[in-house]
């Protein structure tokens, strides 16, 4: 579904500043894949997901989406195909529109607009039945304003919105880091249920370790830039975190020192 090949990026380029964040990145996501992405403070996991989205471009390389070559391509033309969830449950939403625009607006994405209704009835029936999927009772609150939700329920209406449309990937960029435990568990466990029902192709980057263990078939752990590691079947049905230090030890060099990737 996905393939980067030698990808490049840096910032700053020709200041003293200029860091290189990937370094001959290379990555294929088959079609149906549900991968983690663990790795320290500035391994480079949410730029490589930028660089998927398309917010950067990047300086070397070729990013291929389902065989076509979208290296580039803008990022607004990546989001008829690409699902985002954002780490900021404020991101990904309009505050000031109700629950029901906000799904209308994602629904009605990569469709040709016109003048009618703003949302129909089968529409709206199609939008509760969404809703009700999640078990948070906004089948009953679709005219109520996002801005007026808690940050759990912005971030499940945020996802149901990037899978309205079935994307041919959805990139999850550390989207439950800003939630209590139990609110981000229960994310969590609904973003598990919409990838696996709808047979969705995904890339989570977390900062948990046992997360990334417990979800999807893979999992890939970054360093420097570039893929260290990548686990998948009864390999990473195995996994513990203990294992995951280990191997990174073996393979870097170094340890693994970032707090809130062990306290996770």
């Amino acid at each position: 579904m996905l393939k980067m090949m030698h990808i490049e990026k840096s910032f700053n380029i020709g200041t003293i500043n200029e860091k290189k964040v990937l370094n001959d990145l290379n990555l294929t996501i088959n079609d149906g894949d549900f991968i983690t992405v663990i790795g320290g403070n500035g391994a480079g996991k949410s730029t490589m997901l930028n660089t998927i989205a398309g917010v950067y471009r990047v300086d070397g390389g070729r990013i291929l989406l389902d065989g076509e070559d979208i290296t580039y391509k803008s990022e607004t033309d990546r989001a008829r195909y690409i699902g985002r969830v954002f780490q900021d449950p404020m991101m990904g939403t309009a505050p000031t529109m109700m629950i029901e625009e906000n799904l209308a607006m994602a629904y009605r994405r990569t469709k040709r607009r016109g003048l009618g209704w703003g949302i129909s009835a089968g529409e709206r029936e199609i939008y509760r039945k969404a809703l009700a999927q999640l078990g948070l009772g906004l089948e009953d609150r679709m005219s109520t304003k996002v801005g007026l939700l808690s940050g759990g329920q912005r971030q499940a209406v945020t996802l149901l919105m990037a899978t309205l449309q079935k994307p041919k990937l959805l990139l999850l960029d550390e989207h439950t880091a800003a939630l209590d435990p139990a609110t981000s568990a229960k994310v969590l466990e609904l973003s598990d249920k919409i990838i696996k029902e709808n047979n969705l192709t995904a890339l989570m980057v977390t900062h948990n370790m046992q997360n990334a263990i417990d979800y999807g078939n893979r999992l890939i752990m970054m360093n420097g830039g570039k893929i260290i590691l990548d686990i998948s079947g009864e390999e990473k049905k195995r996994l513990t975190i203990e294992d995951l230090l280990k191997k990174f030890e073996s393979i870097s060099g170094g340890k693994f020192t970032t707090d809130s990737v062990l306290l996770g």
